[in-house]
């Protein structure tokens, strides 16, 4: 297993949260069984879940995982759809997190943002799937 001692990293630490994420809510303990799997079946060494905090809007816990990317292999969201939902805020944190040298990974998605490319690929699909069920106002359009 990837232990992370090569690189000086830590390992991959998991993203949960307590509210519902696109109309679903999802047990904690659920969410971090998802991640778990997921480090599992990449050979990833699995860190401890941040947990976001309850309040609409809110990415404390996201925005310190992101000053903490340079000690990270990676970070692990339970869902993409944790990620905010204004564009230019998603792409600013990713953006952070992948010059930090961490990659981002989507367990439920089985998903990896490695580098830009990556990145404007992500952007891409969660305004596309926000047009598609009907709710452009949330992704600026």
């Amino acid at each position: 297993m990837n232990k992370g001692n090569e690189s000086g990293r830590k390992g991959h630490r998991g993203y949960i949260g307590s509210r519902p994420y696109d109309g679903q809510r999802v047990p904690q303990h659920v969410q971090n069984l998802v991640i778990r799997d997921y480090c599992r079946r990449n050979d990833f060494h699995y860190l401890l879940s941040a947990t976001e905090y309850a309040m609409t809007g809110c990415y404390m816990m996201l925005e310190e995982l992101a000053a903490e990317a340079q000690a990270l292999d990676g970070i692990v969201l339970y869902s993409i759809n944790m990620l905010p939902r204004r564009p230019d805020r998603r792409l600013d944190v990713c953006g952070r997190i992948l010059a930090g040298g961490a990659t981002l990974h989507g367990a439920v998605e089985n998903l990896s943002i490695c580098d830009g490319h990556d990145l404007v690929r992500l952007n891409e699909l969660l305004v596309l799937s926000k047009v598609v069920i009907g709710s452009p106002a949330e992704v600026g359009l």
